[in-house]
């Protein structure tokens, strides 16, 4: 079993939970009105008068063998826009009930 955390642009909202769905994973938990800005040319979402934008972010938890799959999707989403940003991570879960 792995987590998964996706940070993205508020705009991919619909996109991602769609993209999640194409790849057969149904659960998700999604935060919105995440601020935060990117460690490499990242444009600031802090939901401020300078920089209004916001993000939302998702916890997918999910069977190891559609982690790759996913990360590459999200990946292609990222690279067709890459000024909205879109972060995504994996790790390994030790047990869950």
């Amino acid at each position: 079993m792995k987590a998964l955390f996706i940070a993205y642009n508020q705009a991919y909202n619909e996109e991602i939970i769609e993209l999640l769905a194409a790849h057969g994973q149904r659960g998700f938990t999604r935060w919105e009105g995440v601020e935060g800005k990117g460690d490499f040319n990242g444009i600031p979402r802090l939901g401020s008068h300078a920089w209004p934008e916001m993000n939302h972010a998702l916890l997918v938890m999910t069977a190891d063998e559609k982690v790759a799959p996913l990360l590459e999707a999200l990946q292609a989403k990222d690279e067709e826009a890459p000024d909205l940003g879109l972060r995504a991570f994996a790790w390994s879960i030790e047990s869950f009930y």
